[in-house]
């Protein structure tokens, strides 16, 4: 069974900033360093993705996998897994609350993989998921 992780990050820019980041995904290869190749494939009434595919290295774990969105304004995006090799199971979503031109990003992802895991290196890993997609989107956003 897939437990949920969630962690939060403050950005040093408003919402619609985070969330155009977040929407660029052909630009996630220049600034998520797991994503070998990330591709819209079907986008939705408002223009934003709908599906998209997404190939990702990140050493000892790889996958070729595609999520579909859902999009909420500039507040929150949250994401489904409709294919994939390693996983079984992705849920996630970016919630945004602004305050004062600073936003608070919380990131939430579960992750069921095909292949079992044991529970703590599972955790492990979903920790450095969650740093690691709240300091680069950070940096990106900042930069």
């Amino acid at each position: 069974m897939a437990d949920q992780s969630t962690q939060s990050i403050v950005v040093e820019a408003p919402a619609a900033e985070v969330m155009a980041v977040i929407a660029d995904f052909p630009s996630y290869p220049q600034w998520v360093a797991a994503a070998k190749k990330v591709e819209v494939t079907e986008t939705g009434q408002d223009g934003r993705a709908r599906r998209v595919h997404f190939v990702l290295d990140a050493g000892a774990v790889k996958d070729d996998y595609v999520l579909e969105y859902t999009w909420d304004g500039d507040r929150r995006v949250s994401w489904t897994l409709v294919t994939g090799q390693m996983q079984k199971r992705q849920e996630g979503s970016y919630t945004l609350r602004e305050n004062d031109g600073r936003t608070e990003v919380t990131y939430s992802i579960t992750i069921d993989l095909s292949i079992p895991m044991l529970g703590m290196i599972k955790r492990k890993a979903e920790k450095v998921i969650l740093d690691t997609a709240l300091k680069e989107l950070k940096k990106r956003v900042e930069s």
